[in-house]
């Protein structure tokens, strides 16, 4: 049941994000753009999603377990140190260069196109990297 639950909610995810465009990297680096010829559509993209889930992540905060049974497994820092930062401006810059972030890469996979193949790979290696140096610190 798990396995097709996440089946169901993963075709969900990349049904929405390429009807979104947040797949197509021209549109989302024409959102980033924001000195330039800016494309505000993913803003009202990103609203939605946020008004669509924010009743359910109110209501799973309460939640000890998943309806599935599974234990709740949020976030729990709320520090902002230089870890954090540093990985998101790696994020952030990953996003700004390729016009991709992971889950529009991994949706976009299904069209056969390179790009997304490209950082898909970049993403796993960066991913490898990261693990190593996490290993090395412990």
């Amino acid at each position: 049941m798990r396995i097709l639950m996440a089946l169901i909610t993963g075709l969900v995810f990349g049904i929405g994000l390429i009807v979104a465009g947040m797949t197509n990297p021209a549109k989302v680096l024409g959102f980033l753009d924001l000195a330039g010829r800016w494309d505000p559509s993913l803003a009202l993209v990103m609203a939605g999603a946020i008004l669509v889930a924010l009743p359910a992540f109110r209501v799973d905060a309460r939640r000890r377990q998943s309806l599935l049974g599974e234990p709740m497994q949020l976030p729990t820092a709320t520090r902002i140190d230089r870890r954090l930062v540093l990985g998101s401006l790696a994020f952030g810059a990953g996003w700004g260069l390729a016009g991709f972030c992971p889950g529009p890469a991994l949706a976009s996979l299904a069209t056969g196109a390179v790009q997304p193949l490209i950082f898909c790979a970049a993403m796993l290696a960066g991913m490898g990297i990261f693990e190593l140096i996490e290993r090395r610190r412990s």
